[in-house]
């Protein structure tokens, strides 16, 4: 799993090295052309919402570790830290201002700027629960967090499996990719959870 992970992980670093140098013309700004040049700030959240999910993304692969967490836990709290500031201060809430903007009218606004408020309540809560040492309660948060988290990549392969394989028109495959990036993904979660649990 942490193999497969560490490929999907690669993959997406290579999408955000697409943004390097600063470019407002390439990849997904090419259909973004209006918003990056009659929304203030616009491009500057994009930014930040693409290199900072990249850290997420990072941060979060040390959080599951049974490994990690008992032989390194200063590790474990170093990298937590920075997941929660990272999706708390710069990835969930540029996410919510992009989402206002999505593609694919109502339906897909509603499911991006929901994924922030989601992603934000889960990581705030986790970091609530571990001050309580609620261990049980905080691993809960965190994994819902992170199957919000990895939505960046879900959304991607569910792209790709539409277009290849129904030949879907582009914004059917926007609207259903909105939902799909992140729905399955919390309900795995839950699974797991609850599979912990019993």
């Amino acid at each position: 799993m942490y193999v497969l992970y560490a490929l999907f992980f690669g993959l997406m670093l290579q999408l955000t090295l697409q943004y390097i140098p600063l470019k407002p013309d390439v990849a997904f700004l090419q259909i973004k052309q209006t918003e990056v040049h009659s929304v203030k700030g616009y491009l500057f959240i994009f930014y930040v919402h693409v290199y900072s999910s990249i850290l997420v993304l990072l941060a979060g692969f040390t959080q599951f570790s049974g490994y990690l967490l008992r032989q390194y836990k200063k590790i474990h709290r170093f990298f937590g830290w920075n997941y929660f500031i990272v999706v708390i201060c710069l990835s969930a809430p540029s996410g919510i201002f992009m989402g206002f903007f999505a593609n694919g009218a109502w339906h897909s606004k509603v499911s991006f700027i929901l994924l922030g408020l989601l992603w934000e309540y889960c990581t705030v809560s986790a970091l609530v629960y571990i001050k309580q040492n609620n261990v049980d309660k905080h691993r809960q948060f965190m994994i819902r967090s992170f199957a919000l988290a990895v939505s960046a990549i879900t959304l991607r392969t569910w792209k790709v499996v539409l277009v290849y394989t129904f030949h879907t028109a582009p914004m059917d495959t926007y609207q259903i990719i909105a939902w799909l990036g992140w729905v399955p993904n919390l309900l795995i979660a839950e699974y797991i959870i609850r599979r912990k649990n019993r």
